[in-house]
């Protein structure tokens, strides 16, 4: 039976208080998947058989290094070559905050503030936070596994993916890009569809939206001095600037009604930040079940996609294993 028939249109969805368009319940009350849910057996295999056709593999994750010095006042990635007590053998150590780069934000990432709630209902205070050693794998407390990252990498985010090249799109005629990436810039609906259009790109349920806007090839293009300057005189939230998907009904709709299984951008925020005041964040909506990428690295993919005339791949993501986690690095790759 169809996935499809199933699932409501965003205005069949209830309301939770104010917020309109509540997906909780579509998969259950105990559901740990969201819109992962979509990702089924038969919609990976078609993405398998029908994008995979050059043999062309690109990957997708930023490096954990990069941004050296990381926005929203997050740990600084610490990379530690280390030697073992003989000259040939040598170890990693690695301390990063897991949304520093390259991520996807999980399900217990960010909430309804006004409610103190996450995903399905899930009361902020009845999950657990801290340090959880995990001596015995068979006896794990499940108010720390709830709603955990590990969730999504046991399962895999692996499917269909579509890239919408908006730096392209915008620059094809040899114009400069008409915004700011490190700016706080909104992409319409509007915008969305017409760079699917010029690619001609139909979407279909279980689509992993990945769209390019800019702020990674802006990254390589400015000097050190602007690049520290994202950390120094914007660590908190409010004060960074960056271009991204609107706030608005429209778009809520455009994501739901389109099924899509994922939506990532090369973004430090997926959606304009910050908000518009008076409208809500996107996150209160998309992490009611829609994985949220970030910082991913688009510009190769950028480059294929172009010289294949193609806009459409295989898209695989295994994030680390993190039991209970809250984000990860994304471990994602496309293949043409």
């Amino acid at each position: 039976m169809s996935t499809e028939r199933h699932l409501p249109s965003f205005d069949e969805l209830p309301n939770f208080h104010d917020f309109t368009g509540c997906a909780w319940g579509v998969w259950g009350a105990d559901d740990q998947l969201g819109t992962v849910n979509l990702l089924t057996e038969d919609v990976v295999k078609r993405a398998a058989q029908e994008e995979i056709k050059l043999g062309k593999t690109v990957c997708l994750n930023w490096p954990i290094n990069f941004p050296d010095k990381p926005v929203f006042g997050r740990k600084i990635p610490h990379v530690e070559s280390k030697a073992k007590g003989d000259p040939v053998v040598r170890d990693d150590e690695i301390y990063i905050n897991t949304q520093s780069g390259s991520q996807w934000d999980g399900l217990k990432h960010f909430g309804i503030r006004d409610h103190l709630v996450f995903y399905n209902n899930t009361a902020d205070e009845s999950l657990p936070k801290g340090h959880f050693p995990m001596p015995d794998p068979n006896n794990l407390d499940p108010l720390v596994l709830k709603l955990g990252i590990h969730n999504w990498a046991q399962h895999g985010i692996c499917g269909r993916g579509v890239l919408l090249d908006l730096v392209k799109y915008f620059t094809a005629s040899g114009s400069e890009l008409p915004y700011d990436p490190w700016s706080s810039h909104a992409i319409t609906v509007a915008d969305l569809q017409a760079c699917a259009k010029q690619e001609g790109v139909e979407f279909r349920t279980g689509d992993i939206l990945l769209l390019r806007v800019g702020f990674i090839q802006k990254y390589y293009q400015v000097k050190t001095e602007e690049r520290d300057a994202l950390r120094a005189s914007r660590s908190n939230e409010r004060l960074i600037d960056s271009a991204g998907i609107e706030q608005s009904e429209d778009m809520k709709r455009f994501l739901w009604n389109n099924h899509f299984a994922a939506v990532a951008s090369d973004q430090p925020a997926l959606e304009r930040w910050p908000p518009v005041e008076g409208k809500p964040h996107m996150h209160q909506f998309l992490l009611w079940g829609m994985p949220i990428g970030e910082f991913f690295d688009l510009e190769k993919l950028s480059t294929v996609c172009a010289e294949a005339g193609r806009y459409t791949f295989f898209f695989s993501s295994w994030p680390l294993n993190v039991l209970g986690g809250i984000a990860s690095p994304p471990n994602a790759a496309a293949y043409l």
